[in-house]
């Protein structure tokens, strides 16, 4: 189809009408010239497709699809391949529901465990994120069915999104908020882009061209369409300028009839307009030309698929005395209704109306299984004739295992969580279960982190997240030990909400939202700050065991603009067969500015047999030694030492080794007379220029022996001068130097 051809016939009304939706759900047609309208649909883990009564939020009712792990499971699977075989999946459904974008998959970083939508976003870190992302991506867009991923940036909190504006500095953005767009847009190139509700710096993103053309177009190469998410347009206009092409949903007319006006009126190139209308056509035709409707959904299949997944994300995050797996001949006591009636996703706009669901008392049907409620998840109690059903049962059985986790309720798109905690009723059963069963297991229903305060009384607890559909079938794979819990937490577990690094400025005040940890989210602040977690990032256990070793690197030294290989071995040395996760982090020895101990740089995930042993190799750029520099507005790798290391967790490094890392890249300099000694002399083009003035004046910077050295040593002068600037030499040195000897000297270190 040759899109520029058809927007030169299309009028101006046509053409400001196809920047904004037909409906909830269409893009707008023009039959006159056979352009037709496309359909997009909530995601990201199935489809929530409406076609009457529509909504966003998910009230009303959509087709019947099949609801995969949301996001907070599988990033836990750590298994690109895996995610891509779900973004395959959904593909076939969309081409089966003639649906041209999937919205989603939705990559904000989870900055606190409060944040309602921490569901659907996959992690604290950014390349996990990005890599997660990109799998998706890949996927469904294999299927000829686009993406469009979200929210662009810095989403990272439901309350006032529609208004807040969250103040985040350069370098935090560029480090965390933004590379896991990043890693999908340069990899994956999705067919879309939607922008957040809330500002950034004051900025509504929906109308800010530093964030929607310059990073995201200029600086990526971004070839898609930009779309808001669903009334987020504050100034149509504004929005279109700064590179928003489609406002969705329908503004009825009057955002459309503001963009003719700011034609006709001059305030608007109608050769942006044109850009932003061929970019949505692009996306349009794309669809219809490889549009197969007759792709086969077999729902069943996916149900098998997503409890394959679901099993694949699980987290074992305790397992004292072996108590897991269970026994399938011994009588075991499931108490808790998420037994018979998990919560699997999350609610608003992603709530998928699943065609069956399997919870894990159906799944363990046969089994010798003795059930109790314990409590009832829509009322948030339990009873204490509840609760002494539950110690009846734990007491008849071998082992009690509890399902808890947050209901409905608690966490939601819209708003975000008050707490941490579980329900009250909850905790009082599990303490009341270990009391009476000494072998007690918690299988955990939740999107983000909770609080654990009788986590010393029980000897298991399994995070099966939100596991989709099948989320049943695949708890009891793993509990009875046919599937090997593989998952790795993809963010840390807090103690208590305390110990957050955003807990004192999380939700803003009024409409701005102050990030004021920094780059300092998650396990970056847990590591500096020393403060042990509940459980670290990439922390989860297995029925079998993994040993590391025989780490090498292809060079112990590299320019930053080369490339480093990482290889080491990886060996089950345990009795059964599993998957390790194994984990690359760099960490930079010395720095000038502030850093994380370590940061995730690569991660594979290797299926093992009892004694079986591989080869895994990572490959590691410029990127992976770097920071964000504001003086440059660009990546800077520190010349100096850095490690390389594998690791279980970001916790438990079991190998490492070093590498010097040259940058290509000279920052520039400029000194003046206000520039301190200790900046002068850390740079050693600068400290060659200024040691020889330094020596001539040595005897009036340092004290003389006797009664003198007594008050101030040697040592204190020199490290009270390295702060001292450079005009403090016309103070101290007296007519020893004439101010114009200064100046030249101020020359000769800026390199004149």
């Amino acid at each position: 189809m040759d899109v520029k051809a058809l927007i030169s016939q299309l009028t101006l009304e046509e053409k400001a009408g196809l920047c904004s939706g037909a409906d909830f759900w269409h893009t707008k047609a023009v039959e006159r010239l056979g352009i037709p309208a496309a359909m997009v649909s909530d995601g990201p883990h199935g489809l929530r497709k409406q076609d009457l009564g529509a909504d966003h939020l998910g009230v009303n009712e959509s087709i019947e699809a099949v609801c995969f792990p949301a996001a907070c499971a599988t990033a836990a699977s750590f298994d690109r391949a895996l995610v891509t075989r779900m973004g395959e999946a959904i593909g076939d459904s969309c081409q089966h529901e003639k649906l041209a974008v999937v919205l989603g998959p939705a990559v904000n970083i989870k900055r606190s465990p409060l944040c309602g939508r921490n569901f659907e976003y996959f992690s604290e870190d950014p390349y996990l994120a990005g890599q997660m992302a990109a799998a998706f991506v890949h996927g469904v867009q294999s299927r000829n069915v686009g993406t469009s991923i979200k929210h662009f940036a810095a989403n990272s909190q439901e309350h006032r999104r529609m208004s807040s504006s969250a103040e985040v500095d350069e370098r935090t953005l560029r480090e965390i908020y933004f590379p896991a767009f990043e890693t999908a847009v340069r990899q994956e190139q999705p067919w879309t882009v939607m922008c957040s509700y809330n500002r950034i710096n004051g900025v509504f993103a929906s109308e800010n061209p530093w964030l929607l053309t310059q990073v995201l177009r200029d600086e990526w190469g971004f070839e898609g369409c930009v779309v808001s998410d669903w009334g987020a347009v504050s100034d149509r206009v504004a929005g279109l300028a700064a590179g928003l092409d489609l406002e969705m949903p329908a503004s009825g007319g009057w955002n459309d009839r503001k963009i003719v006006e700011a034609v006709r009126g001059g305030r608007l190139d109608e050769a942006v307009l044109d850009r932003a209308v061929e970019r949505i056509l692009n996306f349009v035709f794309r669809y219809v030309e490889h549009a197969a409707p007759k792709t086969p959904w077999d729902k069943e299949a996916q149900h098998a698929l997503a409890a394959e997944i679901a099993g694949e994300c699980m987290v074992l995050l305790k397992n004292e005395d072996a108590v897991l797996p269970l026994s399938r001949g011994e009588t075991v006591a499931f108490i808790g209704e998420f037994a018979e009636k998990p919560r699997f996703q999350g609610g608003g706009s992603s709530h998928i109306r699943s065609f069956m669901t399997t919870g894990a008392l159906e799944a363990a049907a046969g089994l010798p299984v003795l059930y109790a409620p314990g409590y009832s998840a829509a009322e948030d109690s339990a009873t204490e004739e509840q609760i002494a059903e539950a110690v009846k049962a734990a007491r008849q059985a071998k082992v009690a295992v509890v399902f808890a986790g947050l209901p409905d309720v608690y966490e939601s798109e819209g708003y975000d969580r008050s707490h941490m905690r579980l329900p009250a009723c909850q905790n009082r059963l599990i303490e009341a279960v270990a009391a009476a069963n000494p072998n007690t297991v918690v299988v955990l229903h939740n999107g983000s982190p909770v609080e654990m305060p009788w986590i010393d009384r029980v000897k298991g607890v399994l995070e099966a997240y939100l596991g989709g559909q099948a989320v049943g079938l695949a708890t009891i794979r793993v509990l009875y030990g046919e599937v090997d819990p593989s998952g790795r937490l993809p963010e840390s577990f807090p103690k208590k909400l305390a110990d957050n690094p955003s807990c004192l400025s999380y939700g803003g005040e009024g409409n701005t939202a102050v990030y004021n940890e920094g780059i300092f989210v998650g396990y970056r602040y847990y590591d500096k700050k020393e403060m042990e977690p509940l459980f670290p990032f990439g922390y989860g256990l297995s029925y079998t065991r993994f040993a590391f070793s025989d780490l090498r690197l292809s060079a112990p030294e590299i320019r930053d603009d080369e490339t480093l290989t990482a290889t080491v071995r990886v060996k089950n040395v345990g009795e059964r067969a599993g998957k390790a996760v194994v984990q690359l982090y760099v960490a930079d020895c010395e720095s000038t500015v502030f850093r994380p101990v370590r940061e995730l740089k690569g991660f594979e995930k290797v299926p093992l047999r009892p004694g079986e042993e591989r080869e895994v190799s990572f490959t590691l750029d410029k990127r992976a030694f770097a920071y964000w520099n504001t003086e440059l507005h660009d990546w800077y790798v520190e010349p100096g030492e850095f490690r390389i290391e594998i690791g279980h967790s970001s916790r438990e490094i079991a190998l490492s080794a070093p590498v010097t890392v040259w940058s290509a890249t000279e920052l520039p300099r400029h000194y003046d007379l206000d520039s301190i000694f200790l900046d002068i002399m850390a740079d050693p083009k600068a400290a060659a220029v200024l040691q020889p003035m330094l020596e001539s004046f040595s005897k009036v910077f340092l004290p003389e022996e006797g009664a003198a050295q007594e008050a101030i040593t040697t040592e204190m002068s020199l490290a009270m001068l390295q702060y001292m600037p450079l005009r403090s030499l016309l103070s101290f040195a007296g007519d020893r130097l004439e101010p114009t000897a200064l100046e030249q000297l101020v020359a000769k270190l800026n390199g004149n």
